[in-house]
């Protein structure tokens, strides 16, 4: 009997801790996702005449699947950068156009999605269309990756221009043809918006806002996009016509992680 007394005191020893065990694991997985301070709103709910096209919840993009971290296709900004956007779309409507966002707040785990990605030197999937004249080696050294972006800091956004009465951008269909970046607008992936030289996430110095190849009609959009985001205080980044931070930003030094979903920003 004490033997057998012994035995079960073990068993029930192992299962007390099996339980333990099984608590902690169903603690930790449902541990809840990091939410949005109160300075972050939904881009929408400020301004719901915005076009956005959320190019990282799809495979349409220099990685060629969903980037980490993007649950949602809604644009999460600072209230000062969304309530600066609106005072721009004003601006444009008034004149036959729209803003349309690519990509507002980017969680680090995003980032650290394409760092991995550019690591991989085997994976060229999308290499045709987003960086046919970059060497992946030179991802970093050239700019084009680095392990912390602006996006994190939830006062950068990357937007071009649509006419009113431009149609839908058609899904992407994974593995179709890819055509450079770069190419005359008509040949091209069929984005919506005006022609600004490249298309978006465009890796190649031709992207260079004020690049001086970029002539006519399509400077003269890019200046448009430049002259009226600066106006409402964002700073456009030279290297890229698609890119703008609004300045002076309340999270200057401040990189978060928090999903790209509805429910990360307080009352959406």
């Amino acid at each position: 009997m004490t033997r057998l007394a012994s035995v079960l005191r073990a068993l029930a020893t192992a299962a007390v801790a099996l339980l333990a065990v099984t608590a902690a694991s169903s603690a930790a997985q449902a541990k809840p996702e990091p939410k949005a301070p109160g300075e972050f709103v939904s881009l929408r709910s400020v301004d719901s005449t915005i076009t956005q096209e959320m190019r990282y919840t799809t495979a349409h993009n220099f990685v060629g699947v969903p980037v980490d971290g993007y649950r949602q296709p809604v644009c999460i900004l600072t209230k000062p950068a969304a309530n600066a956007l609106h005072k721009a779309q004003t601006k444009l409507l008034r004149r036959g156009y729209s803003l349309k966002v690519y990509d507002c707040y980017r969680p680090q785990r995003a980032v650290d999605h394409f760092v991995r990605w550019a690591k991989d030197l085997d994976d060229e999937a999308m290499k045709a269309e987003f960086y046919p004249h970059v060497d992946k080696t030179r991802l970093f050294a050239d700019g084009y990756i680095a392990e912390k972006s602006g996006h994190s800091r939830g006062s950068t956004v990357d937007l071009t221009i649509v006419k009113l009465s431009a149609k839908a951008t058609r899904p992407y269909v994974p593995g179709e043809q890819l055509v450079p970046c770069y190419a005359p607008k008509a040949e091209r992936f069929p984005d919506n918006s005006v022609d600004m030289g490249t298309g978006y996430d465009c890796f190649d110095t031709l992207s260079h806002t004020d690049d001086p190849r970029i002539q006519g009609t399509q400077r003269a959009n890019r200046q448009l996009l430049k002259g009226l985001l600066s106006e409402v205080g964002f700073v456009n980044l030279a290297e890229e016509w698609w890119h703008f931070t609004y300045k002076p930003e309340p999270f200057p030094d401040t990189y978060f992680d928090f999903p790209v979903a509805r429910r990360s920003v307080a009352g959406h």
